[in-house]
C-alpha cells in the first residue's frame, strides 16, 4: 500500500467514531496497546524523540529492498497510540516516499481537537525525526 492509502484507511477508522472525541482518544490508546513493545535495549537516549512531553523512542532500519522498518514506543498510551499511527504510515515505504509524503491524515481525522499542544508539538517532532530518517537513508542509498 502506498502512504497515501494507508492514511486514507486511517481517516475512514476515524469516520467510523464520528468525530467523538473520548472515543477517539480509546481508539488511539487501543493503537498504542497493539504497537509491539520496543525491545529494553532500544530504549535509550539515544532513540528518545526530542520534542515529546512524554518520552517516545524511535529506532528505524534500511532493508534489502531499500525500505525502511521503523520501531516505536512511548511510556504513555496516547503518545503510543500516536506514534503507531505515523509509524503504520511510514513503515516499509522508501525513504523517497517518506521524504515527499503530504501526511495529511492528523489533520483530516481532527486530532488537533482531540489532543492538546503539547502532544501536537511532540507529533511534529515525532514526523520531524522520521523524515530524519528518511534523508540520512536516501543519502546512504546514493552514496
Amino acid at each position: 500500500m502506498t502512504i497515501n492509502d494507508i492514511q486514507d484507511e486511517i481517516i475512514a477508522d476515524f469516520e467510523l467514531l464520528g468525530g467523538d472525541r473520548e472515543s477517539m482518544v480509546v481508539y488511539i490508546m487501543e493503537l498504542g496497546q497493539k504497537l509491539p513493545q520496543l525491545s529494553v535495549e532500544n530504549q535509550i537516549d539515544q532513540n528518545l524523540i526530542k520534542g515529546c512531553q512524554s518520552k517516545v523512542w524511535l529506532t528505524a532500519e534500511l532493508d534489502e529492498s531499500g525500505k525502511i522498518n521503523f520501531l516505536a514506543d512511548s511510556n504513555t498510551d496516547v503518545t503510543k497510540g500516536l506514534i503507531s499511527l505515523l509509524v503504520r504510515v511510514v513503515n516499509n515505504q522508501t525513504p523517497n516516499d517518506i521524504m515527499n509524503a503530504d501526511l495529511y491524515f492528523f489533520e483530516k481525522i481532527g486530532m488537533h481537537n482531540v489532543i492538546g499542544s503539547q502532544r501536537s508539538n511532540g507529533f511534529v517532532a515525532m514526523l520531524k525525526q522520521i523524515k530524519l530518517f528518511a534523508v540520512a537513508f536516501n543519502a546512504k542509498l546514493k552514496a
